[in-house]
């Protein structure tokens, strides 16, 4: 049966000579596989174009409860970027947000507010021209509300990190800025210092391996670290 959904693709695999196996965040049925056959060929590289990691699709899909790779009948582009893939500074945040995303979202169930969080999160990040380089910490703040484990204040996170033995250098101004990026609105303009960001991000990734089975290394961190120098 066919069905109607949005996406959010996630990664994909080169599947034989020619075809492409791509992971999608379905806003209908959650995480999904499916294979796109002939994309890896000269009439296919508008295939590919649509299958590149945090693209916004609308598609049309076959679903067969409990089938491990799925069809997609159609697809095409639910919005375009116009700044992510061409801004160093966008492109390697994206690399670390699709990275930290695939080692979270393994459920095969639908999450619609889950699904509303991320993609309106793209859209934002996408439109940002300032304050980009604390958007990644802002965005895992406020995700972690639709996960399940979000804290009640910048304290309580604090003080979960430091039952697990983990104590913040600088108490205060990373308490301030915790506060800020659960409070404020996604996208507004956070000032935090290259040393404090880096803390700040060590700490929230801390946080978030407590919660995620399987978080363990992030090998984005690199590129992340690089584009943010």
């Amino acid at each position: 049966m066919l069905h109607n959904t949005r996406g959010i693709v996630l990664n994909y695999i080169k599947y034989g000579e020619t075809s492409i196996i791509v992971r999608i965040f379905t806003e209908a049925f959650g995480v999904q596989s499916y294979i796109v056959n002939s994309a890896r060929t000269a009439k296919g590289r508008g295939k590919m174009a649509l299958y590149q990691p945090l693209s916004l699709l609308e598609m049309v899909v076959y679903h067969k409860p409990g089938k491990d790779i799925q069809r997609i009948s159609e697809a095409k582009f639910s919005y375009a970027f116009s700044s992510i893939p061409f801004d160093p500074v966008k492109t390697g945040i994206s690399i670390f947000l699709t990275e930290i995303m695939n080692k979270l979202l393994r459920e095969e169930s639908e999450n619609r507010e889950l699904y509303g969080f991320i993609h309106q999160a793209i859209t934002i990040f996408d439109h940002l021209d300032k304050n980009v380089s604390n958007f990644h910490l802002q965005f895992l703040m406020k995700c972690s509300a639709y996960l399940g484990f979000e804290p009640q204040s910048a304290e309580g996170f604090i003080e979960e990190l430091a039952e697990f033995g983990l104590h913040f250098r600088t108490l205060e101004a990373e308490r301030i800025i915790i506060s800020e990026l659960m409070n404020r609105p996604l996208g507004d303009d956070i000032v935090v210092s290259g040393q404090l960001r880096r803390d700040i991000l060590s700490h929230i990734i801390k946080f978030y391996q407590i919660h995620v089975s399987g978080l363990n290394e992030i090998k984005s961190l690199v590129v992340l670290k690089e584009v943010l120098s």
